[in-house]
């Protein structure tokens, strides 16, 4: 177990579309962030996920920790699986000199199939950064073996940027087993090592 700062604390927020896994992706975080030392709590908002709505998970660090509850502007780190929900997460929740680690793909969820919403550039989501002062890395590998894997692609970019102090891709990948179906283990593992050992994980 990692040596843990008293005095550190970090706020992560997860967004992504229902069934592209934000499930297994908190979880798996969750249970890193705890192997690597850190007192953390985390909460599941699951609203419309059987229907391709909106799910968000919010994680937190800290020795001092009340609610798992994110504070909007206040996220150190947003993870998203889906880029119009990336835009939202940076627009509501990323604090000034946050990170934004996101997977390219358009999931068309509810508000854009009723016309209610439009999807952003990715040159949007560069300027909405910028203007914080932040850090957006991204994620897209063309020859993804399957769509539910983006969420392990995101993991090994973590592991590699090592966004969580501590949460080492050894640590990573030993929750990717415990979480992981044995059937899918064998290959989501190849595309988190491909992720966290390349020196640039975005292709396409």
């Amino acid at each position: 177990m990692a040596d843990v700062n008293a005095k550190f604390s970090m706020n992560i927020y997860l967004c992504g579309v229902g069934g592209q896994g934000i499930g297994l992706l908190s979880e798996v975080l969750i249970r890193s962030c705890m192997e690597a030392g850190h007192p953390v709590k985390g909460v599941d908002t699951h609203g419309l996920a059987q229907r391709g709505g909106i799910v968000a998970s919010q994680v937190k660090i800290g020795a001092r920790l009340f609610t798992p509850r994110i504070p909007p502007g206040e996220a150190d780190l947003i993870v998203a699986l889906e880029r119009l929900e990336a835009y939202r997460g940076i627009v509501a929740m990323l604090k000034e000199g946050g990170t934004v680690v996101y997977y390219d793909t358009e999931y068309q969820p509810i508000g854009v199939r009723m016309g209610r919403d439009q999807y952003p550039a990715a040159e949007e989501l560069e300027a909405a950064v910028a203007a914080r002062g932040g850090r957006l890395e991204r994620v897209h590998l063309e020859d993804l073996p399957d769509p539910r894997m983006q969420n392990t692609a995101l993991l090994g970019r973590l592991s590699s940027l090592g966004a969580i102090p501590g949460v080492s891709a050894e640590i990573i990948e030993n929750n990717l087993r415990a979480v992981v179906s044995p059937a899918a283990l064998e290959a989501n593992l190849e595309v988190f090592r491909r992720c966290s050992h390349a020196p640039v994980a975005s292709q396409g």
